[in-house]
Parts: structure tokens; sequence; C-alpha cells
């Protein structure tokens, strides 16, 4: 349910936005707006409104939405038939409104604020996170895997990661996105370091193996650098009722010692034990008020990321000393915040380009495209995980919604654009022809990229 929700709000948040866009940029350059509508295919609710009567719509199909302008092309198919018709229809006063009539500047204007919008979106959501502050885990460096290129760089655990290539890195996230960025301009980076004694050393990181698939997040376990974890006791903190450690008699505090006669040491090394047995029953022994108590409980299967693994319905709380010691929170001013969430925007969004042309020049797979199956998915997971993580998503989908519908293909707001600045240069519209000839060929971009987008969305829940 949730995830429908989040999914549901999500879009209708950003087609909302994008489609007020061209509506309100429209309604700026005078042109008459006929319909606005949220989603597509049958309408669910609608009312007119403003002075145009412009008639508001909630559709079934929420994927997507459109507003219609008044635009004389659109009367009819017949030659000189078009201009005849809309006569009879409107009068000459709001015809001189029609989106066709406007000059190609205004036109531009009003395609390119869609996109626009999205961008303007996310760089307001973003300066909300930034305003709430920013939680990150610090850089600091754990195992470094041998024979990676971070052993060859001579990283030492304990270093905690101060600038790379010049950028100051304040979490663990920052430094991932930073070497992800930097992968698209040079084989290696220059990272500074501070220490466990102090001291500043400078390391050259060879990144030419970064995959440009990855992600932030395991960029730097891709480069052998392991997030420094500290050793939690394996004390359980909540037992979920009727949950496989509640019939088997688990008590919030119980301290694991063993699992079937292994030493447990932190807490991963019990939830470890756990995951790897489902529906194998373990004999556990836990320290209860200073007594030994041996319990035997088995580990219900679930689906995790397409695996299977055991889970037994306990939690456990990460001490206020382990988030003060190695979680660090960036806030920042009104200006400040405005300033880190319009370079994030630009950032995300010269990303994304850079992505979909090394998709174009085959540098890449296109495993990455996903489809509304796979939004979903992360916006359940996102709304589950708090308001920030959510707001966050919100930021990233919005972005990529702006730029792709940038992109020069007919159909799509880039395309249009297109042919407006073609006309710029040419003095005259694009022939109708050209465009129709240009729809189909859109429209069957749009198709592929949809059937693309689905079967990576499919094949990611068969595989995980």
């Amino acid at each position: 349910m949730l995830t429908a929700l989040a999914f549901i709000f999500t879009l209708g948040l950003l087609v909302t936005v994008h489609e007020f866009g061209h509506y309100q940029v429209a309604r700026w350059c005078g042109v008459k707006v006929l319909k606005f509508s949220i989603g597509f295919g049958k309408p669910l609710w609608s009312k007119q409104f403003g002075v145009d009567k412009t008639e508001l719509v909630i559709a079934a199909i929420p994927l997507g939405g459109y507003v219609k302008m008044l635009d004389e092309r659109e009367f009819a198919d017949e030659p000189n038939a078009d201009l005849q018709l809309s006569q009879t229809i409107y009068s000459e006063t709001e015809l001189k409104r029609a989106f066709n009539r406007q000059s190609v500047y205004k036109r531009i204007a009003i395609v390119l604020a869609g996109p626009l919008a999205n961008l303007l979106l996310a760089i307001f959501l973003y300066w909300l996170l930034f305003m709430m502050g920013i939680v990150g885990i610090k850089p600091i460096i754990g195992k470094v895997i041998e024979n990676s290129p971070a052993a060859a760089a001579n990283f030492v655990l304990g270093d905690t990661i101060q600038k790379i290539n010049g950028k100051h890195v304040a979490s663990w996230q920052d430094a991932g996105w930073i070497l992800l960025n930097e992968s698209f301009k040079s084989k290696s980076v220059e990272v500074e370091v501070l220490s466990r004694s102090q001291k500043t050393h400078t390391h050259q990181l060879d990144i030419s193996n970064i995959n440009s698939e990855s992600n932030s997040k395991d960029v730097l376990s891709g480069l052998g650098l392991a997030i420094y974890q500290p050793d939690i006791p394996a004390r359980i903190d909540e037992v979920i009722k009727n949950s496989p450690a509640y019939l088997a008699g688990f008590k919030s505090q119980d301290l694991v010692l063993s699992i079937n006669k292994i030493k447990v040491s932190t807490r991963d090394d019990f939830v470890q034990e756990v995951r790897q047995h489902p529906d194998a029953t373990l004999d556990v022994v836990v320290e209860r008020d200073s007594v030994e108590v041996q319990l035997s409980v088995t580990p219900e299967q679930v689906i995790e990321n397409g695996k299977i693994v055991g889970r037994i319905g306990t939690s456990f709380k990460q001490e206020q000393r382990v988030i003060d010691e190695f979680f660090v929170t960036t806030h920042y001013s009104t200006l400040g915040a405005f300033v880190k969430a319009t370079e994030k925007t630009w950032d995300n969004s010269i990303f994304t380009l850079k992505m979909l042309a090394k998709m174009l020049t085959g540098q890449i797979s296109w495993k990455g495209v996903s489809g509304p199956v796979t939004i979903a998915s992360y916006a359940g997971q996102s709304a589950n995980m708090g308001l920030k993580v959510f707001i966050g998503f919100l930021a990233i989908i919005s972005i990529s919604i702006g730029v792709l519908n940038l992109l020069p293909i007919p159909v799509l707001d880039g395309g249009h654009l297109m042919y407006y600045i073609v006309e710029i240069f040419t003095g005259k519209p694009t022939p109708e022809s050209v465009m129709i000839v240009g729809q189909k060929i859109g429209f069957s971009l749009l198709g592929f990229m949809m059937i693309l987008a689905l079967y990576n969305d499919i094949n990611r829940l068969i595989t995980g």
C-alpha cells in the first residue's frame, strides 16, 4: 500500500509541476489554455476554472499529463479547412491568442517551461534537505582490500578522507559521488586524508576501473575501500511479536553469545548467521541478567533483492555513542542551502546527460534504464526510510524528467525546441510534413524506450 501511494504521489507531483510550468508561461505569453490534464485516458474528475474556463482534468492513467492550448492547426485535416472552422468557433481576438500565432521566442519559452519547472522543483527540494540538515556517515576508511587500487595507493585503516581533487568531502556518500563524477574526467584522483595521528597525507588513487553503471554507494567498495564499522555488541533491542524470535523466547536486552557453538562478537556476526540459514534450526546462547540461556530458533524465509535469506524478527538500536562518533550532520544557512541545492541539481543534470551519452556510444549498457515498476519500488522504499530520503528521491526523479524532456526527440519538449531553433535560422516554421515524420520517429523511439524499461524492470524482479 505504501509503495502504491508513494508512486502515485511521486508521479502526481512531478507531472503536475511539469505541466504547470507549461500552463503558467503560456498564460504569461497570452495563450489561451483549453485543458490542463493530469494523467491520460478516461477523465475521473474535471472542473472549469479561470476567465478562459480552462478544463482541469484528473485522468485514469497517471503516467503523464498535458496542457492543451488553442492551436488552429488542430481543427481540420483538409487544406484551409482548419482556419475556416476555427473562425466559426473562436473570435478573431481569441485566435490571436492561439499558440501557433505566437512568436517563435514565446513558443520556445512555453515549451522550455515544463522541464525547467522540474529542475526548479529539484532545487527547492534539495534546498529543503540542506536546510533540514544532511545526515551522512563520516568518510573513515575501514578495511582496505588487498590487490585493489586503494591498496596500491597505500590507504590505511582509520584514515579520514578530507578532499578529492581539491573538493571537500563531508561524508562517505560525498566521496562516492565525487569519485563517480571525476571518473568522467580523468583516470586518477588526488585524495587527501587525515590519519589517526592527525597527520595529513595525499594519495594518488587510480579510478580507471570505476564502472560507469555503478552508483555512488558502491564506487568506493569497487576501489577496495570499505567503510569503517565499529564493533557493536549483538544486544537485542526489540523482538517483534509472533515472530520466530518471539516464539523462541528471545527478549529485549538479550546479549547473543554464540550460534551453533560459533562465537558471536558483534551484531553483524549475528545478523549474518541468521541470514545465511533460512528454515534451519539454530542453537543460540544468550546472556540474560548475567545468566546464560539456551534457545532454539528457525529463521523464516524472506526474499530480499531476489535472494532468499533468513529472518527471525529482532532489531538492534544504534547506540547514541556510535551515532555521535561515526555520523555527521551538515547544516546550511538559507542562502548557503540554496547555492548548494543549485549546484547539486546542476551536477545531477550534467551527470544524467553524460550517462545518456555513454549509453548512446555503447560505453555502458542500457540495463540502467528503469521503468515505472522500478520507480514505484524505489518510491516505496524511500518513503519507508523517512521524509528526508523520500525528498531526495523526488529531487532525483524530477531532475531525470526535466533532463529527458529536453532531449531533441520529436514529441518531447526538446524535439519542439529543435524545430523552433531551426525556425529561427531559416525564418520559417518547420513544414507540417516534416513534423509528421518526426512524430512517427519520436513515438517509435519512446515505444522502444518503454519496452526496454519494462524489460529491465521485469528482469530485475526475476534476477534481483
